[in-house]
């Protein structure tokens, strides 16, 4: 299964791209990271629907789509593994996961998506949400294929 993260906003060099980076490493096949960015000045609702039809048209054709979005289910990480494995099996050839910008995600996103996922009730700021996936991506890498990093 091919892995993107469509992300708003580009990396500024520092310790998150390089935890990010660290994760992804790990990974085979290594998840794609396509950064948007809107090159217009816009603000509010404006700025969130321009940042949406950024992502929705980055996203590869019959991908999975999983938005991370502070209104998300949460899941432990077993369960995320799973559902990952479960679309494995259903013959999915891709997922893209879609980080939205600081102002978080346009309610299209959020209808297109097959999963919405939080990382708890804390808002993360958008660049440390990056390193957070990659880490849970890794970590289900390992429960399915049996390995000791995560612990029950």
């Amino acid at each position: 299964m091919r892995t993107h993260i469509l992300a708003i906003s580009k990396w500024k060099k520092g310790p998150e791209q390089a935890l990010f980076d660290s994760y992804v490493e790990r990974l085979r096949p290594k998840p794609v990271l396509k950064e948007l960015e809107v090159r217009k000045k816009l603000s509010g609702s404006e700025l969130k629907q321009a940042e949406a039809d950024l992502l929705l048209d980055a996203v590869p054709k019959g991908s999975v789509i999983v938005a991370l979005d502070e209104r998300g289910k949460t899941m432990p990480s077993r369960a995320f593994a799973q559902k990952i494995q479960a679309w494995q099996d259903q013959g999915r050839g891709d997922i893209a996961f879609i980080i939205g910008g600081a102002d978080g995600l346009h309610e299209s996103v959020r209808a297109r998506a097959d999963l919405l996922i939080s990382f708890g009730s804390m808002t993360w700021p958008h660049m440390l949400v990056r390193p957070m996936l990659a880490e849970q991506l890794f970590r289900a890498h390992c429960i399915l294929a049996g390995h000791p990093y995560h612990r029950d």
